[in-house]
């Protein structure tokens, strides 16, 4: 009998790429339904929402109007991340995100806490904007009806309510569609996109007109430390970019589409972040943001006078933000789904139903646990775990591509980083330095979440791996 391999070479074992594409290929695996326009949506849809929608109202408090250069900082850092993440997705196009580049890389025990990271980044995400998506209904249903839901069930505890239960509803309602197939969704979410999208630019349009320089002064009232601050909180808006890569097994050619759709949603969201950032703090006194609920609707009723544009901005979110929910709850099942089949997770989490093509016990599933937390979370708590979950992911992934340059140099890559290895490089050391800027709580939350983490490693996971009877691949480095 061969002997047990020890913890270390359990934990340091990887995944050899061919069998990622056996896997993905598989009879009853995961349908190739989505095109190169759905895959830019989703990335455009994963991240507008949660950048716009609501962090201004938490951003701004932290760095004044120099906001605008905290949603450049970011963007320059998530700009580094998304040249990896379109080689590493080019190479290995498949289901699991940046898990599934750990998984090739860095080892089995990487991987799992990456898992982990993406599923603290998803699911806090996800709870992030149901909470700030019950703030626009409530201001809809005001600017209609005169009418305010109690804030006993439409605010999480620590905010002024019990249960936040819009966001139950919306989490509800998208794992609904979810279950019903990956096309439809995709479909339903480029519908909810291009709202989206016009939405914004009538913010922008309107919202100029009310620009005032003198709300620009002063510029960084809270200095370089307010602007570094504001950078990691907002830095949970451009999660898109992993998003997209989570569906690297449902995607027609996936090698070219990825990084086209990646860089893509890129370009549209960073340019959107800051000129609706440009605007907002323009037309109103930075000072005005602190506990400011619905803000972009408030500011364009403050400008015009009139109820319509405020109206429809607020109608727009409450339409457009369901995408967000949609596809983070999209990309969060597919991580699962993805370490199920690696036996990371019990069997019940690959199972696909045969008529949809969706893994449904892992959405429901999911479902229920962002539920759990847009019900009984403050908002401000989420954002800053989210940002933290999203820059483990993308170093991770910055280290990926110099790894995968040196073990396998002659893997066929859909795309390269330009400037290798100067930009992976930048890019970890852009995302350190906007972990450095988290609070000390979000540190300690953190770092309980991967305790538990390596707690059901070492109980489950390391011995129910499929790796577990696999040949040793620590053994030779030379290739992965």
């Amino acid at each position: 009998m061969p002997s047990r391999p020890t913890l270390r070479r359990q934990m340091l074992r990887r995944k050899p790429l061919h069998t990622f594409t056996t896997d993905a290929d598989r009879a009853g695996g995961l349908r190739r339904t989505v095109g190169p326009f759905q895959l830019t949506m989703i990335g455009i849809g994963a991240t507008i929402g949660t950048g716009i929608f609501f962090a201004l109202g938490s951003a701004v408090p932290e760095a004044g109007p120099a906001v605008i250069v905290s949603f450049a900082v970011a963007a320059a850092a998530a700009a580094l991340t998304a040249l990896c993440y379109a080689e590493l997705a080019s190479a290995v196009p498949v289901s699991g995100s940046s898990y599934s580049y750990a998984y090739a890389t860095l080892g089995e025990f990487a991987a799992w806490a990456v898992g982990w990271c993406l599923l603290l980044e998803y699911a806090v995400s996800g709870a992030a904007i149901a909470v700030s998506w019950g703030q626009y209904l409530n201001d809809l249903t005001l600017r209609l009806f005169d009418f305010r839901m109690p804030e006993a069930i439409s605010s999480p505890p620590g905010a002024g309510g019990v249960i936040n239960l819009p966001g139950v509803v919306l989490v509800g309602l998208c794992c609904l569609l979810l279950v019903r197939g990956a096309k439809e969704s995709a479909l339903v979410n480029t519908v909810m996109v291009l709202v989206k999208l016009g939405i914004l630019a009538l913010f922008i349009v309107v919202g100029a007109t009310g620009f005032d320089a003198g709300n620009l002064q002063p510029f960084a009232p809270l200095g370089i430390a307010g602007v570094s601050t504001a950078a990691a909180t907002v830095f949970f808006a451009f999660i898109g970019l992993d998003a997209v890569s989570t569906a690297g097994e449902e995607v027609r050619n996936p090698g070219r589409t990825l990084p086209v759709a990646i860089i893509g949603a890129l370009l549209v969201v960073t340019t959107l972040y800051i000129l609706v950032a440009v605007v907002g703090v323009g037309a109103q006194p930075w000072t005005a943001f602190e506990g400011q609920e619905a803000g972009l609707s408030a500011i364009l009723g403050d400008i015009t006078g009139a109820r319509w544009p405020a109206l429809l901005l607020s109608a727009g979110a409450v339409l457009s933000i369901v995408s967000v929910t949609l596809v983070v709850l999209y990309g969060q099942s597919r991580i699962l789904y993805t370490m199920g089949r690696d036996g990371m997770l019990p069997s019940a989490f690959r199972r696909v139903s045969p008529r949809s093509g969706t893994p449904v016990f892992t959405t429901l599933l999911t479902g229920g646990f962002v539920a759990l937390l847009a019900a009984v979370f403050p908002l401000d708590l989420l954002a800053d775990l989210t940002s933290m979950g999203t820059l483990a992911a993308f170093t991770v992934v910055s280290v990926g591509v110099l790894i995968l340059r040196r073990t396998a140099p002659g893997l066929d890559r859909g795309f390269r980083v330009p400037g290798y290895p100067v930009v992976p490089i930048l890019s970890v050391l852009a995302c350190g330095y906007l972990i450095y800027e988290l609070p000390l709580d979000t540190y300690l939350l953190f770092g309980g979440w991967l305790m538990l983490a390596l707690a059901v490693y070492l109980i489950y996971s390391r011995k129910n791996s499929r790796l577990q009877t696999a040949p040793d691949t620590t053994r030779d480095r030379s290739r992965v």
